[in-house]
């Protein structure tokens, strides 16, 4: 077994990249490019060192303790009263928080289709659904999860090919990562942050870690799959910033439409770029769809101590009732045509406002230094964990007046 993990291609590290480059990403870093150009690109540098820092932490959660994130927070409090908080508060917000991302994941995913065949939304929102319902009810995720895990960084890959091809003011780049707030971003400000610290990450990861690395001695590995992969999910991100201000910002053009994403990609891809686009968008959709309601089971289990795993009632009631919130939010705004985007920036915000409830949570296990010994925060990972929360909390609170301002 230690030799099939030290060998393994993809690491928790790169799981956690796979999950958050979905339609959210694509879309928000998008927008972000098309509307502001290059001058959000700072927060995606902050939303990536935060990733790096808090998914450190879990990683070390889980060599220190033994315990995944869902496990600690049901064993590790003390008082009854705040296990009962703890789980009450962290089971409504990660529960909320995947089903809001999953209707953004179904949208995704059905704009890629309708790039690529012409078929009305409504119809690839109900066949997607279904679609990751079978998936998952075959209890073979993993061999899934592999094929989609290539398409995703396939498309990726043609973004970082057509930065370098487009050659962009470099400049430009390098102003946009100095901290500014034009008017009317703070939206998409925190939608940047929120596809890419996504609470539920949280989870996973420390759920994969813990099935890969159980030894203390393996923090030097977590550290550098964390660092290289969460990193080149930043520079991918960030190469999406710069396609879409390319193609967009610069020439006066709006982003109105899902289908003028593949856009950007036209300097590769010529006449295949619809296909090519609209495939790599539904991988990505599909992918997402499939993670957020496994991951919001494996959270659920850990909580609430349930047995039997994959197969237990419980694990697979959690999965199947976020599909279905998904899939209901996803055919109320394909129904009554809204626009599509607006339903997948907006799972991106819902998962920057549960952030700061599954961090605060994590900073608190943490800190206890009975079960966690020689891994539990020092004073200057305190400091950074609440630097953090005070950000995130302070735009999602920020973000929230302005929308009863307006």
């Amino acid at each position: 077994m230690a030799e099939k993990n030290r060998k393994s291609s993809y690491g928790p590290g790169f799981l956690v990249t796979a999950a958050f480059i979905g339609p959210g990403t694509v879309t928000a870093c998008s927008l972000a490019g098309a509307q502001f150009g290059y001058s959000l690109i700072y927060a995606l540098i902050f939303a990536t060192i935060t990733t790096i820092i808090l998914q450190g932490m879990t990683g070390r959660l889980s060599l220190g303790s033994g315990y995944d994130l869902g496990q600690s927070l049901r064993e590790f409090p003390q008082s009854l009263l705040a296990k009962r908080i703890f789980v009450v508060l962290t089971l409504s917000s990660i529960t909320f928080g995947c089903a809001a991302y999953e209707a953004g994941n179904i949208i995704g995913g059905s704009i890629g289709l309708e790039m690529i065949t012409s078929i009305p939304q409504i119809y690839w929102v109900v066949a997607i659904s279904f679609a990751a319902i079978f998936i998952l009810s075959l209890g073979k995720y993993k061999l899934v999860e592999k094929s989609l895990i290539f398409l995703v960084f396939l498309m990726s890959a043609s973004f970082l090919t057509t930065l370098v091809i487009l050659k962009p003011d470099f400049v430009s780049i390098f102003k946009g990562m100095v901290p500014t707030f034009p008017k009317n971003s703070l939206y998409l400000i925190l939608a940047l942050i929120g596809t890419t610290v996504v609470p539920y990450n949280l989870f996973l990861h420390s759920s994969a870690v813990k099935e890969k690395w159980q030894s203390s001695a393996h923090l030097k590995k977590v550290k550098k799959d964390l660092l290289l992969a969460i990193s080149l999910g930043g520079i991918i991100s960030i190469s999406i910033v710069v396609t879409s201000a390319v193609a967009f910002y610069e020439k006066g053009l709006p982003l109105e439409k899902g289908s003028q994403l593949a856009q950007q990609l036209k300097p590769l891809f010529g006449s295949f770029t619809n296909f090519l686009f609209g495939l790599g968008f539904f991988a990505a959709g599909l992918s997402s769809a499939l993670t957020a309601p496994y991951a919001a089971s494996f959270a659920s289990s850990g909580i609430l101590g349930w047995s039997g795993g994959h197969k237990s009632r419980g694990f697979k009631g959690v999965w199947l009732g976020v599909i279905l919130a998904g899939l209901i939010a996803a055919c109320l705004r394909a129904a009554f045509n809204f626009n599509p985007l607006s339903v997948i920036v907006f799972a991106q915000v819902a998962n920057g406002l549960v952030l700061p409830v599954a961090s605060i949570f994590l900073l608190i296990v943490l800190n206890n230094r009975q079960k966690m010994k020689e891994f539990a925060n020092n004073l200057r990972q305190n400091i950074l964990g609440v630097l953090i929360i005070l950000i995130v909390s302070g735009l999602g609170l920020w973000n929230i007046i302005k929308l009863f301002l307006k």
